[in-house]
């Protein structure tokens, strides 16, 4: 199951990138082509998708992520802006935070240390689901929360939608 499960992903994906090359219609070649290289892609991906790979074929979860998508491009202007002003000002706070979150997956984690890093002023060191923490390089530590006691600071949001969209 996972093989097809990789294989249907990788199908549709194929066809949405190659969308409107010949009007909104797929030429013979790119369907062929599509089929091939979403063969390769579920070949080599059938054992990370694993035994659970039946939750990408849910339209809820492809809805709850497109949901997702203006919260984390949201999040990417503020923090554009933020950054823009620490960069005319020069008033810059720089360290290391241990980020503490209340996540059980590792797809979790890997959503949330990615919005975390996509979003400017942040980069996402170390995820360590033992300690239940996010090691981030943060660009402005204000005053006072060089600890944190939750991940709101930090990661704004994008906690809450990691443990709904990794579950």
């Amino acid at each position: 199951m996972p093989f097809i499960v990789a294989f249907v992903f990788a199908y549709i994906t194929w066809l949405v990138l190659t969308a409107g090359t010949n009007g909104l219609l797929w030429s013979t070649q790119e369907l062929i082509a599509g089929l091939i290289f979403a063969g390769i892609v579920a070949y080599a991906t059938k054992d990370i998708v694993g035994e659970e790979s039946t939750r990408f074929l849910n339209p809820i979860r492809w809805l709850e992520w497109i949901a997702y998508v203006p919260v984390l491009f949201w999040g990417m202007v503020k923090a554009n802006f933020h950054v823009a002003y620490l960069v005319i000002t020069g008033k810059i706070r720089p360290g290391i935070v241990k980020v503490p979150v209340e996540l059980e997956k590792d797809a979790q984690y890997t959503i949330l240390a990615n919005s975390i890093t996509l979003t400017p002023g942040t980069l996402t060191i170390d995820a360590c689901p033992k300690e239940k923490a996010l090691y981030v390089h943060w660009i402005d530590i204000p005053e006072g929360l060089e600890r944190p006691e939750s991940s709101e600071p930090v990661a704004g949001p994008f906690e809450k939608w990691a443990r709904r969209l990794g579950k």
